[in-house]
């Protein structure tokens, strides 16, 4: 699907973005380990959280479609996953084959986990190889790097691990797999990612403790809850950053989760000089919540790195589109987990953004982008990744012409309904 977007002069709206894919995963997948019915509002239907409610019911747990943001789950505790007859399929869901890979590390059956091309690209040694240190059996291609890969799991223990990177998906499959390990297992991490997994299971009873970087978790009967998605402010940000880059705009989104592992887009847009202020604050399931309103105005360049990057890893690309508006020079560096993901990000966004005459380049782990006013419209490439679509077309508002983004289907996979909301913002 070809999507086309013209520039706009200002904007002023209100608008919701679909739930936050991160919680979505997790209350399907914790709710399924729990004792009871997990009711799940505002749950992201995109692509990839399909995925994982297929595989869930491929494990013998009912998930039952309420509404279309509205899912139950009829979790069976902690040993009621049955062996599944086929393969699971993940799609194009990073986060769906690596902590269900952590909760199939503890089951005493085999199961195998694939997905689509670009996850079969995707390293799966850096879950694999910690899971294998608990007891677990796994293989795959290339000694177990690359998936399909294949689970035996069962007889875990607890283990005291470092991981090499700072990643919330390497964190939540130990994690995940501790719940049914003997003994305690402790995840330590360089610096702090997201944070969705811990305070989840603290929220359905895991005996789960957090003390700065290093997180202790003991093998726990869970119980079901009721958890509300808020607004996945990944998904926020390519609005936020509309409001921040169009001169005398005003954007305000609302019911927007405010994690403090997950807020780095809005502490980088104040530092460029956005003025943002959020309202309306409240706790759910232990995730803040609130409105985030932006008003543009004239940014300037920063500097983006270290252990900020966890913090905003799935916003560099519509960062990039921030700092090619901004006066000066923008460095993004120690993002080069961004070239393992559904494409190589900081290619992709390099080659794109210069098609609409953005000064940007890239690094071995970042970008290097020296901001400008004028921009022309183009014909972008997708790359069948979801975040380079929206960024194109976020970049498209301030172009001199209209421009076309192919192979925009993509968006789905997390913002099913972008195309219509960003349509919306030119009534």
């Amino acid at each position: 699907m070809d999507m086309k977007i013209n520039p706009v002069d200002s904007l002023d709206c209100t608008i919701d973005v679909p739930g936050d894919k991160s919680i979505s995963h997790r209350s399907v997948m914790i709710g399924a380990i729990a004792d009871g019915v997990t009711d799940v509002e505002n749950f992201l239907p995109g692509e990839d959280c399909l995925s994982t409610v297929r595989c869930i019911r491929q494990l013998g747990i009912e998930v039952e479609q309420i509404g279309p943001t509205h899912l139950q789950v009829r979790g069976k505790g902690s040993g009621g996953l049955s062996e599944p007859e086929n393969y699971m399929d993940a799609g194009n869901s990073g986060t769906t084959i690596r902590l269900l890979s952590g909760i199939l590390a503890g089951q005493n059956f085999l199961s195998i986990l694939t997905g689509d091309a670009s996850i079969r690209r995707r390293p799966m040694g850096r879950i694999a190889d910690p899971l294998r240190h608990m007891g677990a059996n796994i293989w795959g291609r290339s000694g177990g790097r690359f998936a399909p890969i294949a689970i035996q799991g069962g007889n875990l223990k607890g283990i005291d691990y470092k991981t090499p990177v700072a990643s919330a998906q390497i964190k939540s499959a130990v994690l995940l797999a501790g719940l049914f390990a003997d003994g305690e297992t402790v995840v330590t991490e360089p610096a702090p990612s997201r944070d969705h997994t811990e305070k989840m299971l603290q929220a359905f009873g895991a005996d789960i403790y957090v003390d700065g970087l290093r997180t202790a978790v003991k093998a726990s009967s869970l119980t079901a809850r009721k958890v509300v998605v808020p607004g996945d402010i990944s998904s926020a940000a390519f609005f936020l950053v509309a409001g921040a880059i169009i001169p005398g705009s005003r954007i305000t989104v609302r019911n927007v989760g405010l994690n403090s592992t997950r807020t780095g887009i809005l502490d980088v847009l104040e530092e460029m000089g956005a003025s943002i202020s959020i309202g309306n604050r409240y706790e759910s399931s232990g995730e803040m919540i609130g409105d985030v309103t932006v008003t543009g105005q004239g940014l300037k360049g920063v500097a983006i790195g270290g252990n900020l990057i966890p913090r905003l890893i799935d916003e560099i690309p519509v960062l990039a589109v921030a700092a090619a508006v901004a006066e000066g020079k923008t460095t993004i560096k120690d993002a080069a987990e961004l070239k393992v993901k559904e494409s190589n990000r900081l290619r992709a966004i390099a080659t794109e953004l210069s098609r609409m005459g953005a000064d940007i380049s890239e690094t071995d782990d970042g970008l290097i982008i020296n901001g400008r006013q004028t921009f022309n419209g183009a014909v972008c490439n997708s790359y069948h990744d979801h975040r380079i679509a929206m960024a194109c077309a976020l970049m498209a508002l301030r172009a001199s012409g209209p421009t076309v983004v192919q192979g925009a289907e993509c968006i789905d996979i997390s913002f099913p309904g972008f195309v219509e909301t960003l349509d919306g913002l030119y009534t």
